[in-house]
């Protein structure tokens, strides 16, 4: 697995999450897996000292000749290589630099050159993100004649289809040495310059994101971010899989960051939790009071704009906001304005902070997330886990993990609505403060919510039939008949 990004040495969103979990329940199910990444600066001094020196070599990036370190440390039983190069990944984050093209540029490449020193060679390159798009493009241009390399297939993953990595032609020409034939618009081209995300679109044998209804909606021009066309033209190759979460580290029965421990069967401590956090943030202790949790980047994408529109029609309802993330300027100072207006109904927590965020997730009644486009979400499947009802907007993973309260039926594990609209969210919160009221209901639909399983397992399982689509001979014949007759038989590498 390639990835700018894998927790716990570095992270900035769920694409970490992902290449931290995901090859750990891939090797349990019977995968040899490893994980490619930058060395960067941020990593932890103690996750550093568990880093050894494996080898280096020079990485020839147009004119330039650079040096490419790799070293090598392990991660629950997972080897994590990583590209050494002070002058590119020695920087206080990840990403945000004028030079991130030629970075990840160089980081492709150093990629495909440290195959044959690592003694291993994978059948499968998974490709995570733009920051890896060129991977799949640089081995057909490049390796693919090479013996080592000529049975390696690729795939990539889209986490976000907004970040393609566009930059112009010359300099993708001058980082690559690659000719005018792969600048074409059923290649590289794009409008007029070139995209490191198209790349991995166009040369990886399978496409997948992280949703089955994101795979849909990216189809569209709406979602579609100009290259739906694209992504309808290789509509076969491309597969939705949702993520999963780490089930060990989000665990109310076990959480020690929480203030008490709870499970589906003893929710008492669910009360304790909403108690505690109201006391610690200084709001009123009350315990039929709902508490809605918000915890987000803080921006457009993520739904705000419809929060900043009926804030104060929100606030006029019997409830408590709390609200956890970092974002955009006019919506840090929108919550803080407006938790010295409403002291004793809003906490804005501008930072990040995981101890509060597990706290959150335990304590609050409900979690709000009324994204314009979320390709998955994970802050909605950590909800559930710890029987906290979210209230969604029906799109990407989203919808697919969340269901509407119906009821009819009584069925639901949360409340949704579909249109992108301010007052379409504040009926929808509305109704849940109503449920809310009714206990056995709520406590109904909060058994419900923690029944349901968002862990790797399931999805490392999907993963594992599509790699073996992909290379059938990576598997014996019994094990592929396996694999078609029954769904959820475990398949171990040769």
């Amino acid at each position: 697995m390639v990835a700018s990004e894998a927790a716990p040495f570095a992270k900035t969103g769920g694409l970490a999450d992902v290449v931290g979990s995901l090859p750990f329940e891939l090797k349990k199910q019977g995968g040899e897996v490893r994980v490619i990444m930058p060395k960067y600066s941020t990593i932890s001094w103690e996750l550093r000292e568990q880093i050894s020196h494996k080898c280096y070599f020079y990485v020839d990036l147009g004119w330039r000749h650079i040096y490419c370190g790799i070293e090598q440390g392990e991660y629950n039983g997972v080897i994590y290589y990583f590209v050494d190069n002070e002058a590119y990944f020695k920087r206080d984050r990840l990403y945000g630099y004028e030079d991130d093209c030629e970075r990840f540029a160089y980081f492709c490449k150093a990629v495909l050159e440290a195959i044959p020193r690592l003694d291993f060679v994978p059948d499968v390159i998974h490709c995570h993100d733009w920051q890896t798009g060129m991977v799949p493009v640089l081995l057909e241009a490049h390796y693919r004649y090479k013996e080592m390399y000529c049975g390696i297939v690729t795939a990539f993953t889209i986490h976000n289809l907004r970040y393609q990595g566009i930059y112009g032609i010359e300099e993708f020409k001058d980082w690559f040495g690659l000719e005018d034939y792969y600048f074409t618009q059923d290649k590289l081209e794009f409008y007029q310059g070139a995209s490191f995300m198209k790349g991995g679109l166009v040369y990886s044998k399978v496409i997948i994101t992280v949703s089955n209804t994101y795979a849909n909606e990216i189809k569209t021009s709406y979602y579609g971010e100009d290259l739906n066309g694209l992504l309808n033209a290789r509509g076969k190759d491309l597969h939705g899989i949702i993520n999963g979460i780490d089930y060990v580290e989000y665990n109310p029965k076990k959480d020690k960051v929480i203030y008490q421990t709870y499970s589906k069967s003893n929710l008492a401590g669910k009360a304790v939790n909403k108690a505690a956090l109201q006391k610690d943030l200084g709001l009123t202790v009350k315990e039929d009071l709902p508490m809605i949790g918000i915890i987000s980047r803080l921006v457009d994408q993520k739904g705000l704009d419809l929060i900043a529109c009926v804030l104060e029609e929100l606030l006029e309802e019997e409830l408590q906001l709390v609200v956890l993330g970092v974002g955009d300027d006019k919506y840090e100072n929108l919550f803080q304005w407006a938790q010295r207006r409403y002291a004793n109904k809003l906490s804005a927590n501008i930072k990040f902070d995981n101890n509060l965020a597990h706290k959150i997730y335990a304590g609050s009644d409900f979690f709000l997330m009324p994204s314009l486009f979320e390709p998955c979400g994970l802050g909605q499947l950590i909800s559930l886990r710890y029987g906290t009802l979210p209230i969604v907007r029906e799109t990407g993973g989203l919808k697919d993990t969340v269901s509407s309260y119906n009821e009819l039926t009584g069925r639901g594990n949360g409340f949704t609505f579909t249109n992108y609209n301010a007052h379409d969210m504040l009926h929808t919160i509305k109704r849940a403060l109503t449920i809310y009221k009714r206990k056995t209901v709520r406590n109904k639909l909060i058994k419900a919510a923690m029944s349901c399983d968002y862990s790797w397992q399931n999805s490392a399982k999907q993963y594992m039939e599509l790699y073996c689509s992909m290379k059938p001979e990576m598997f014996g014949v019994e094990e592929m008949n396996a694999i078609s007759q029954e769904k959820d038989v475990a398949v171990t590498l040769e």
